[in-house]
């Protein structure tokens, strides 16, 4: 049968509610949402003289709790026009209108008896085949289907989303006792592909995979604290960005989601698992009860285990539940684990270290692997869906069996036993029927340890995605310290880049133009795309810096050169380049996507042109490529100059978009030419899709443009005007409008007496020489060495 989802109806609009609805309409899905009307006026409506019955009291609910998500940050939807796809009613008026929606999700209360009389409503007024799901995180999805029609519990299970919706990939699928298979199958196809999930179908069991396994591993850290006397500040430095956990790490993670929903969670578990191994673990320590009753939560309630006073952070004593300045958290071992990368290759080091660092890390993954060894066949039949959980769920670069492999089987069996913990006997069975780790890697797919029939099975659902680490090695053409060329297959090269935070340097250039020239040679076209936290954060500033500083302004004419003919490379080349963003794509990077045949895109990928934060304009074709861009939209506006000012301001404001959808407002993505994919798994597969679409249509390299149409002093006039009244308010600082001047000058195409036609090497030439005299300004200077030691930019 096949199933599309046109329209979705949300029943309940609370935070989780509201985002549900609101990444519905992001990836273009019409949305009914629906909460309860009103029992009493507010004030403002009893001074309007409105009553009960007026319409916008009854939905008065639904539209502040939409308009509050609608404001929050981070934005739960892609673009705020897209919010017009959303429409709000109450559940007293608007029930009849479920009987359009495809698939209708409950988001209520988590009560049973309330969730119950919401079905009951629900079972009225849907069309039979119409989808129900309910985004309960604990309630007991058997429980929930409990008398209601056979056709409606085919068409019924659990649907669980992480908050917030949008950035959160994990999506559970909770079969109930009857959910039919065609259900489940499209559901978990659904999350996958439309919703840009990881879709993991769990078993119907307290709190499911990812919460059972995350709110265990918070709990065994309250009491593991308590035990070996660490700090709040110990804690989080330990358990954050060295181990591929975010920033946020454990205390202020709580502190942001609410102290009071983990405690709801592992209370419940505490119930719902008497003969869980680890029962007591979900007890909870004193001064979490402590902290529950004098409603310190966290953020919500301006205190949790971190309060922030004036522009002080102060910390949570958990002895003595004082709060005190912030101590600075140091250990030997983190000091080894400096020069390696990957967080995966650290562990190994990680548990061998000989201060409290070692010890800790020893016992948390003890206690880790032990239990998550014990879940299996309890929780699900298959290893990788708790990692997959814990990745997409709580922000893990690599879950719990990734880890021990990293370790060692072996390894991991001799610290749980070391900790008086015990594991399970499929473990054993594993090791003993020569199976050595608990996944393989074969012909380019993982495969994973089935426990039943004692050996290594492919994961399923790869066919659609190129997972770079699996082909790194075996499909590499060609590398260098700073970038890889592998071959994706049928004709199309990819092009990986994994300096720091893949800024562009020397060893980047030099493997765009090697996969260019390589691609020309034996190969249709080239993708450039990497799997990292960011496509690049830009050029390398340090080494702009370095030559700055040292007034070696040949080379470092040379270094942008270079760069800038790069781009144009990438431009000007026989075979099609398509770039696949996502994450952060700054400066550099957003120049390289700004150059290619086509961008594919993923929905979050935060894009601008930022060198005015470091003091300077776009010095690898940018400026360049803005006034171009500009150039061929003043046809379709009469107020040249209008077009060209917008183009102006993405680059002056450094702009960057939130999403993907918002870079076509800003000119960076074009509409009609570049697209966006809303999972970045399957992101590498498209773009080399659209790589042999244009080289199957019959690639041609372009002709270098001669036809740039250039305002000269009409603009110039007009930008100077500007930028001096901008400072004259205040708004800007000296040095920012001597930047903006110098990008106005690139922009306008010098002070030409007219509009004229011009080339792009001109408006390249005009641009470096602009960056360059800026390189010899002090305070640009400024700018660059507090953006590199601080990580932030400077206004001076």
């Amino acid at each position: 049968m096949n199933r599309s989802i046109k329209k979705v109806a949300v029943v309940g609009s609370g935070i989780m509610g509201s985002g549900i609805a609101c990444h519905f309409a992001n990836i273009g899905v019409e949305v009914l949402l629906l909460d309860i009307a009103p029992k009493e006026l507010n004030e403002a409506e009893i001074k309007k003289g409105l009553t009960l019955e007026s319409k916008i009291v009854r939905n008065r609910i639904v539209n502040e709790h939409l308009q509050n998500a609608l404001k929050s940050k981070p934005s739960p939807i892609y673009h705020q026009k897209f919010a017009n796809r959303i429409t709000t009613g109450n559940t007293t008026d608007d029930m009849a209108k479920l009987s359009e929606a495809d698939w209708i999700i409950e988001v209520v209360v988590e009560r049973l008896d309330i969730k119950k009389l919401v079905f009951d409503q629900i079972e009225k007024f849907r069309k039979p085949g119409t989808l129900v799901t309910s985004n309960t995180s604990g309630i007991p999805i058997h429980f929930m289907s409990e008398g209601r029609s056979e056709e409606f519990q085919q068409h019924f299970c659990g649907t669980h989303f992480f908050n917030p919706p949008r950035y959160l990939k994990l999506f559970e699928i909770i079969p109930g006792p009857k959910t039919s298979p065609e259900v489940l199958s499209f559901l978990e196809n659904y999350g996958e592909k439309f919703l840009g999930k990881t879709s993991v179908v769990a078993k119907d069991t307290p709190a499911f995979i990812g919460n059972r396994i995350g709110i265990y591993g918070i709990q065994s850290l309250f009491h593991l604290v308590k035990e070996m006397g660490l700090t709040i500040e110990e804690v989080d430095k330990l358990t954050g960005p060295v181990i591929g956990r975010p920033k946020s790490a454990t205390f202020r993670t709580v502190d942001v989601v609410g102290l009071d929903t983990l405690v709801h969670v592992a209370n419940g578990l505490y119930e719902g698992v008497p003969s869980d191994e680890a029962h007591e673990l979900f007890k909870l320590p004193d001064f979490i009860s402590k902290m529950m009753e004098n409603k310190w939560l966290g953020s919500k309630t301006g205190q949790g285990f971190y309060k922030k006073v004036d522009k002080d952070i102060l910390s949570l004593d958990l002895d003595t539940l004082e709060y005190r300045a912030a101590k600075k958290a140091s250990f030997a071992t983190l000091e080894l684990t400096k020069t390696i990368d990957k967080p995966i290759d650290r562990f190994k080091v990680l548990i061998t270290g000989k201060d409290k660092a070692g010890e800790f890390y020893r016992k948390n993954f003890a206690g880790m692997f032990a239990y998550v060894s014990n879940r299996i066949p309890e929780i699900t039949d298959d290893l990788y869906k708790i990692d997959d959980a814990m990745k997409a769920g709580f922000g893990w670069e690599n879950g719990p069996f990734e880890i021990w492999d990293a370790i060692g089987v072996e390894k991991g069996i001799e610290l749980i036993k070391a900790a008086n913990l015990n594991y399970a006997s499929w473990v054993d069975d594993m090791l003993a029927s020569g199976n050595k780790t608990f996944y393989s890697i074969k012909e380019g797919a993982t495969f994973a340890y089935d426990i039943p029939t004692k050996s290594q099975k492919k994961i399923p659902g790869q066919d659609s995605f190129i997972i770079l680490n699996n082909i790194r090695e075996s499909k590499k053409v060609w590398s260098n310290a700073g970038a890889t060329i592998q071959d994706l297959g049928d004709g199309i090269l990819n092009l990986e880049f994994h300096s720091k935070m893949n800024t562009i340097g020397g060893e980047v250039i030099e493997g765009i133009t090697k996969a260019i020239d390589l691609a020309e040679k034996d190969f249709q076209g080239l993708v450039i795309g990497n799997q990292g936290a960011n496509f690049s954060v830009g050029a390398n500033i340090g080494m702009i810096f370095m030559m700055a500083v040292e007034q070696e302004y040949d080379e470092l004419n040379f270094a942008i050169k270079q760069f800038q003919d790069t781009m144009m490379r990438v431009r000007y080349s026989s075979i099609p380049v398509v770039a696949a963003p996502h994450g952060m794509t700054l400066g550099g990077g957003c120049e390289l996507t700004l150059h290619s045949d086509k961008v594919v895109a993923a929905a979050e990928t935060y894009i601008g042109l930022v060198e005015f934060g470091v003091g300077v304009i776009p010095g690898g074709g940018g400026s360049k490529e803005m006034a171009l861009r500009a150039s061929d939209q003043f046809h379709k506006n009469d107020v040249e100059l209008n077009v060209l000012q917008e183009y102006f301001l993405a680059v002056a404001m450094a702009k960057v978009s939130t999403s993907a959808y918002e870079a076509f407002d800003t000119g960076i993505l074009q509409k009609g030419k570049d697209v966006i994919v809303v999972n970045r798994d399957r992101q590498i597969a498209e773009a080399k899709k659209h790589a042999l679409i244009l080289a199957e249509a019959g690639y041609t390299q372009p002709i270098r443009r001669k036809d740039v149409k250039v305002l000269g002093k009409q603009a110039l006039g007009m930008f100077y005007v500007g930028t001096d009244s901008m400072e004259a308010g205040h708004y800007i600082s000296e040095h920012d409008k001597k930047i903006a001047n110098k990008l106005a000058y690139v922009m306008a195409g010098g002070d030409l007496s007219e509009a004229t036609l011009v080339t792009e090497q001109y408006l390249l030439d005009l641009e470096r020489e602009a960056f360059l005299s800026l390189c010899t300004e002090r305070k640009t200077l400024e700018r660059i060495q507090f953006m590199l030691t601080k990580g932030k930019p400077l206004r001076n």
